[in-house]
C-alpha cells in the first residue's frame, strides 16, 4: 500500500524524522533495516556468494552501503568497499555503520578512477535524496566507472545523480538494474530520466508504523490498473448501447484521416456505445471501409458539426486536426459546446497560439500534451518542461483547469489536488498514432460517465498496459493499432 504513495525528498525526510523522534525508532535501526533489505534483495536477484563492489559516499546513503558490506562478510560473501569522498566527513549513524563494517573485517579502499571491476555485483550507495545540484567531480568519476563496468548494479534508495523530486539526471546518474527505495517511494523514480536509471523498482517500508504515513499524506500517487478498473461499473445483463454514451472524434484534416480513425476505433474498443467521427468529406469512404461501426461524417463547414455535437456525450478534438482555417472552425465549435472534452495534438497547438496571454479556464476538459505541446501551452520550452515534469503538469492544470495529462515516460495526471504517475509503458510507444489512440480511450471513458480524474487515470493505464502486452512480440516496430485487441481484453478484466 505505502509503495503507491509517492513523496518528495523533503517529505521523505519528514517521514524519517517522525519515525525517529515521535515513534522512538533509532536512526541506526532504520539504517540497519535498509541495509538488510538491500542485502536480501541482492540474494534474491543475483547468485548467492557473488562478489560485491560497494561504492559508498559520506552521507547516510553510504551508511546503508556499509551495513550491506558487514552483512556480506557475515555471510562469507566477498566484498570490497570503495570510499568516495573524505571519510573524515562521515558522521552520525553513517559513521556508526562504517565502524561496525570495519570491525566485521570489511576492506575499504579509497576510490580511484582507474579501478578494475570484474565478476561482481555493484551496490550504488554514493548519493541519496539530498542531492540538488550537479554531481561533483569525484562522484561523477565513480558514476562513470559504474556505468562503464558492464556489471549488474543495485541502487540503494535512489540511483546516485538522479533528482528524487523530478527524475532528472543531475549531470550524470547511475544506470542501475534494480533500485530499492526506503520508507517513502520517491516520486522522481517514475518519470523523466528515471526509466533509464532505475531498472526494476523495489520498496521496503522498514517496518515504519502506519501512523507515520497518516501524518503526511502523499502529494503524488503511483497508479495501479486493477484499482482504476474498479471505477468502471459492471455490465448489466439488460445493457444497451444508449447506456454507454456517444463519443465524437473531431479531426482528420486532408491527408491525416488515420489519426481520427485510430481515435474513433480505440473509443469503440474501450466501450463507448456509439462512436462518430467528424472529418473531411473525402476521408469518409476510407473510415467506413476500415471500421464500419464508426459513424463517419464529412464536415466542411462550422454549421455541419453542431448537430453532431448535440448528439454526443463527450468529444475528442485534435487527432489529425491540422492548423488551418477549417481546423480553427472545428476547434471553436467544440469549445462552444457544453460537453466533456479531450483536447489533443493540433487542438493544443491552436489553443496555445490563440490563448498565449490569457489561458482559458474550463472545468470539463482533459488536456493531453506531450512535452513540446506542454511547452507551447506554458510559454516555455521542452527542456524546462522535462527538467521538472511534476511542476509542468501542475502549472498546466492551474492555468487551464480541468485535468492536465503530460505524456512521456512516466505519464503524469494532475487534477488540482494530486499528481498521479503511470508506471506502465515502454519505448515502443514512441511511434506515430499512440496519442490518437489515447484520445479515443479517454473520450470513450468520458462518454460512459466517468469523471475527469477517473477517466484520465484509467485511460493512461489502459493505454500503457495495452502497449506492454502488444510489445510481447518486440518493441521495435510497435504500431498504435497493435494496441486495439489488448484494449478490449483489459476493459473486461
Amino acid at each position: 500500500m505505502f509503495e503507491q504513495q509517492l513523496y518528495t525528498a523533503a517529505e521523505t525526510r519528514e517521514l524519517d524524522r517522525t519515525a525517529i523522534e515521535d515513534f522512538d525508532i533509532p536512526g541506526i535501526q532504520l539504517m540497519t533495516r535498509a541495509g538488510r533489505a538491500s542485502f536480501e534483495l541482492l540474494q534474491r536477484e543475483w547468485p548467492a556468494g557473488c562478489p560485491l563492489a560497494i561504492f559508498c559516499g559520506t552521507g547516510n546513503n553510504g551508511g546503508d552501503g556499509f551495513v550491506v558490506a558487514a552483512l556480506a562478510v557475515d555471510r562469507a560473501t566477498p566484498v570490497t568497499v570503495y570510499q568516495v569522498g573524505d571519510s573524515t566527513r562521515i558522521s552520525g549513524d553513517a559513521a556508526t555503520a562504517r565502524q561496525a563494517a570495519l570491525d566485521a573485517g570489511v576492506k575499504v579502499q579509497a576510490f580511484a578512477p582507474d579501478i578494475a571491476l570484474e565478476d561482481c555485483v555493484i551496490v550504488d550507495a554514493l548519493l541519496g535524496t539530498g542531492l540538488t545540484g550537479e554531481v561533483r567531480a569525484d562522484y561523477r568519476d565513480a558514476i562513470d566507472v559504474i556505468n562503464a563496468s558492464g556489471m549488474p548494479v543495485l541502487a540503494v534508495d535512489i540511483p546516485s545523480g538522479l533528482c528524487a523530486d523530478s527524475g532528472r539526471r543531475l549531470g550524470v546518474a547511475v544506470e542501475a538494474d534494480a533500485t530499492i527505495s526506503f520508507i517513502g517511494m520517491k516520486r522522481g523514480l517514475l518519470t523523466g530520466d528515471a526509466p533509464d536509471c532505475c531498472g526494476e523498482l523495489h520498496f521496503a517500508d522498514l517496518s515504519v508504523p502506519a501512523e507515520v504515513y497518516a501524518r503526511l499524506p502523499a502529494g503524488a500517487v503511483r497508479l495501479d490498473l486493477e484499482s482504476e478498473l474498479d471505477a468502471l461499473p459492471p455490465l448489466s445483463e439488460t445493457a444497451h448501447k444508449g447506456r454507454f454514451g456517444h463519443a465524437l472524434v473531431i479531426g482528420g484534416d486532408l491527408g491525416m484521416a488515420g489519426a481520427a480513425l485510430m481515435a474513433a476505433e480505440s473509443a469503440g474498443r474501450c466501450g463507448a456505445g456509439l462512436v462518430s467521427a467528424a472529418t473531411r468529406a473525402i476521408h469518409v469512404p476510407a473510415l467506413l471501409s476500415r471500421r464500419p461501426e464508426v459513424m463517419a461524417h464529412g464536415v466542411e463547414a462550422r454549421g455541419e458539426l453542431e448537430p453532431l455535437l448535440d448528439r454526443a456525450t463527450a468529444a475528442a478534438v485534435g487527432p489529425g486536426l491540422g492548423q488551418n482555417a477549417w481546423s480553427e472552425q472545428m476547434l471553436q465549435n467544440a469549445l462552444d459546446a457544453d460537453l466533456p472534452l479531450v483536447v489533443d495534438a493540433d487542438a493544443l497547438n491552436l489553443l496555445a497560439r490563440r490563448c498565449a496571454d490569457a489561458p482559458p479556464q474550463r472545468g470539463n476538459w482533459i488536456l493531453t500534451p506531450h512535452p513540446g505541446e506542454a511547452a507551447r501551452l506554458l510559454n516555455s520550452d521542452t527542456g524546462e518542461v522535462q527538467a521538472d515534469r511534476f511542476a509542468a503538469v501542475t502549472d498546466l492544470q492551474r492555468r487551464y483547469g480541468g485535468v492536465a495529462l503530460l505524456k512521456g515516460a512516466g505519464t503524469l495526471v494532475c487534477d488540482g489536488d494530486r499528481v498521479y504517475v503511470c508506471p506502465y509503458g515502454n519505448p515502443g510507444m514512441a511511434s506515430g498514432g499512440m496519442g490518437d489512440v489515447l484520445s479515443g480511450i479517454l473520450v470513450a471513458l468520458l462518454a460512459q460517465g466517468m469523471n475527469l480524474r477517473d477517466a484520465a487515470c484509467l485511460g493512461v493505464c489502459l493505454h500503457a498496459v495495452a502497449a506492454d502486452l502488444a510489445a510481447g512480440d518486440g518493441m521495435r516496430g510497435l504500431l498504435a493499432t497493435d494496441l486495439m485487441p489488448f484494449l478490449r481484453g483489459l476493459m473486461d478484466e
